[in-house]
């Protein structure tokens, strides 16, 4: 048995996915699963699934989520078995491995993608193709309102848009730069405030001859950063701007280049 949290929460069986119904069950999995099989203590799962408003019998209402969530498990399991969801004096516990649950298994991937930049960047943008395919959305509403995963969302979110950026650049770098363009304006559109979209689609534009719309784009996130945040780009996105501008030689797109990812 396998298990989603990246927007969909539930369990793979026989490659056939089965969600998990009910918010509170789905906080319970996803907090027990983000754990990668660590005790956690039964007071943190009271501000898990009820937050400041508990009810009165708070642990025989965690023990009938358990319950419940283990009965869930059994079914999906079907004739395979079911990972075991373990209760201690102090907590629970989902034994299940880390490589069973496609966040954990996401973040192998990015650190491997990272691990691997230098000496070969042809595999860490095969490794970040293969993280990225897992990813189908951010956590779902209702989950990510608990705290842990409310944190946990924030994080995978900027792990997810770092390692798409990335992914692009590697695309940049190594195939051709009009390939790119569309995508990048798209994501552009979608999270204007992230300059690293912009540095990376006025440098397609531009190594593709589109010198105007290259700075017409830094021009409109310039004017879009003053209006709305009262500040001026960042000295990296300027100086980009400056070496386009001049039309350095070093801009002109060289296949191969190695490249070092951000952390």
């Amino acid at each position: 048995m396998r298990f989603t949290i990246l927007g969909a929460i539930g369990t793979v069986v026989d490659g056939r996915f089965v969600a998990v119904t009910g918010a509170r069950q789905r906080i319970l999995l996803t907090t027990l699963l983000l754990t990668a099989g660590r005790l956690l203590p039964s007071e943190q799962l009271y501000a898990e699934l009820w937050g400041e408003d508990p009810p009165e019998l708070v642990e025989n209402a965690l023990q009938a989520h358990v319950s419940r969530l283990r009965r869930t498990l059994r079914r999906h399991a079907g004739d395979g078995q079911a990972p075991a969801l373990i209760g201690h004096p102090s907590g629970y516990q989902l034994v299940v491995a880390p490589m069973d649950v496609d966040v954990h298994v996401f973040r192998e991937r990015l650190a491997r993608a990272r691990s691997a930049a230098e000496r070969d960047p042809s595999m860490s943008r095969e490794l970040l193709e293969s993280a990225l395919e897992l990813w189908r959305g951010p956590l779902p509403q209702e989950v990510a309102a608990s705290p842990l995963c409310r944190s946990a969302s924030v994080q995978l979110d900027e792990e997810y848009l770092s390692a798409l950026e990335t992914r692009l650049e590697l695309e940049l770098r190594f195939g051709a730069p009009a390939d790119v363009i569309s995508e990048l304006r798209r994501f552009g559109v979608m999270h204007p405030w992230r300059e690293r979209i912009t540095e990376l689609l006025m440098l397609a534009l531009y190594r593709t001859g589109r010198q105007a719309e290259a700075v017409e784009t830094y021009n409109a996130t310039r004017s879009r950063l003053v209006d709305e945040l009262g500040i001026e780009p960042s000295p990296r996105l300027r100086d980009l701007f400056r070496r386009i501008l001049n039309q350095e030689p070093a801009l002109e797109h060289r296949r191969g280049m190695v490249l070092s990812l951000d952390e």
